[in-house]
């Protein structure tokens, strides 16, 4: 069955950042749109507005007739009774990667790949070209431009899709340009070492077309073979870098070198290093697709554009901004994000003392980066851990926050249950406060911001 004949999809997990762009994909081309999901969010009653039947509890009598097609998150074990039942009546299961290719395969796409930057660099791209190409976007965050995870031209003639490494899922797409940010050993519980992970990205850029363009973060452009690579950084040897950065707590100001040419006083409306070089990887994608196609680059409109993208939500993300008192949210989870989310937050507040909440992600990650986390989160002034969240995975014995806690050198740390955070701080008010992770620490952004504002 082809995806024009599909009438009736489901989904398992429908609620992930993910699937639910996929769901909102079949809502837009008229399929019929069902789902389960454990959690009600944001994600699901908009997914619902928007025309969807969902339901949260593990329940095969609401499950509709006549399902052509269900579409399946990791997330979701395949022991969960309505995979069962769908397996038992032999209907089709995809898994969400699968799909995704299918849907790329549709037209030329742009993927954008890396263990770190990819859902910042797939929105910009997406925000450079849009309006004026019509393209269908598949992005890893919420977009603040867009307030959604997902953008679609009737008709459209690109596709711009975000290349995830877990479960080896980006081997489904096959993009006629590519980028890869970082290759930072994650997803071990997946991989089992830094060299596999390294192999899969391998794989992956073989996968672009050998007549399509492959763009490369200089820390990994010798690792990566293609005919066509091109590379981005700091280092004046790459074919796109970034000279005389200067950073505020809104925004960037850089200049751009690329093919002889310079581009000054480049302003983004994000601050950090690493927000730079997801604007040289956005740039250079747009910039070599146009070119494959042969077209002309409107230079200045993108790089005007680049100035009014507002970022994604979690991603550096200003909850209250006052003179006495900042309070920052991120999504970073990983030691790497982490060091360079707390490396742009010092630079633009260098004499305030930072108070970080973080909330370990997987019990995996947690043991196989203790001593990475550790070192990083002791560049806080301030510690507060909360409690693993497990996600996907059962315990670990030996491996909790209190484990964790016990290798940062800092004298200023503490672990504190959910329930006791918010009173903790309005008897610690910090100077400035950031809150960092991926496990559900997102829910107590909008509370503490009411308490604290």
């Amino acid at each position: 069955m082809t995806i024009n004949e599909l009438k009736r999809v489901y989904f398992l997990g429908i609620g992930g950042i993910g699937m639910s762009a996929l769901a909102r994909y079949f809502i837009n081309i008229g399929v019929s749109v069902y789902g389960f999901d454990l959690t009600q969010t944001d994600i699901t009653d908009n997914l619902i507005q928007e025309g969807a039947t969902i339901h949260f509890d593990e329940n095969i009598s609401k499950i509709p007739k006549d399902v052509d097609l269900v579409i399946h998150t990791p997330a979701v074990n395949k022991q969960h009774a309505e995979y069962q039942y769908f397996a038992k009546n032999n209907i089709p299961i995809l898994k969400r990667s699968q799909m995704l290719g299918m849907i790329s395969d549709s037209a030329p796409t742009i993927a954008v790949a890396g263990t770190h930057g990819k859902t910042t660099t797939t929105a910009m791209i997406s925000h450079l070209l849009n309006p004026e190409e019509k393209i269908l976007a598949f992005i890893g965050g919420i977009s603040k431009n867009l307030n959604s995870n997902f953008l679609m031209h009737t008709p459209y003639s690109t596709v711009v899709a975000e290349a995830d490494e877990y479960d080896r899922s980006f081997l489904t797409l096959h993009p006629a340009t590519a980028v890869i940010t970082s290759m930072d050993a994650d997803h071990l519980d997946i991989y089992g070492g830094k060299k596999q992970l390294e192999e899969s990205f391998q794989l992956f850029a073989k996968q672009v077309n050998e007549n399509g363009t492959l763009i490369l973060n200089e820390s990994v452009y010798s690792l990566i073979e293609h005919p066509h690579k091109i590379s981005y950084g700091f280092d004046s040897s790459c074919d796109y870098y970034a000279t005389d950065i200067r950073l505020f707590p809104n925004k960037a100001i850089f200049n751009i070198h690329c093919w002889n040419k310079t581009f000054e006083n480049v302003q983004l409306s994000l601050t950090g290093n690493y927000n730079v070089l997801n604007a040289l990887a956005a740039f250079a994608a747009v910039s070599m697709e146009f070119e494959q196609r042969g077209k002309s680059v409107d230079t200045t409109l993108f790089l005007k554009k680049f100035a009014d993208f507002t970022g994604v939500k979690r991603r550096f993300d200003f909850q209250i901004e006052k003179e006495n008192f900042v309070f920052i949210d991120d999504y970073a989870h990983h030691p790497e994000e982490i060091r360079a989310f707390i490396t742009a937050v010092r630079k633009v507040y260098p004499t305030k003392k930072i108070t970080g909440i973080f909330q370990p992600h997987l019990f995996s990650r947690t043991r196989d980066f203790g001593a990475q986390f550790a070192e990083v989160l002791a560049w806080l002034d301030k510690v507060i851990l909360l409690e693993i969240y497990p996600a996907r995975e059962l315990p670990i014995p030996g491996i909790n926050a209190a484990w964790l806690l016990n290798q940062i050198d800092i004298k200023d740390k503490v672990l504190l249950k959910t329930e006791e955070l918010i009173p903790y701080l309005m008897r610690n008010m910090p100077e400035v406060l950031v809150t960092i992770g991926a496990g559900n620490i997102d829910k107590l952004v909008p509370q503490i911001k009411a308490s604290l504002e």
